[in-house]
């Protein structure tokens, strides 16, 4: 009888779910100190988890989510590019 392996979850920055891995989208802080998306979701670095919609990021935004993953002051510009990316990824 096969087993049927797990999928690791993680929880969302904005919303708080916790959901599989695979449906969230990873945000990292490279060691260079640099926020961006990651796509593949294993590229070296310190990443947080964010639901594909853009209320979450929103709420992650009102609520310094990223700030308290990245345990860093995150400028609003990030946020903004983050924001473009996002909506690059849903279209």
């Amino acid at each position: 009888m096969a087993t049927k392996k797990s999928m690791p979850k993680r929880q969302c920055i904005g919303c708080g779910e916790q959901k599989e891995k695979r449906e969230l989208i990873r945000i990292l802080r490279t060691p260079e100190e640099e926020i961006v998306l990651d796509a593949t979701g294993r590229k070296n670095g310190r990443g947080a988890y964010l639901c594909h919609n853009s209320q979450c990021l929103e709420k992650a935004f009102k609520s310094k989510g990223l700030d308290r993953a990245f345990k860093t002051a995150v400028p609003r510009e990030v946020y903004d590019r983050l924001r473009e990316e996002l909506t690059a990824i849903d279209q």
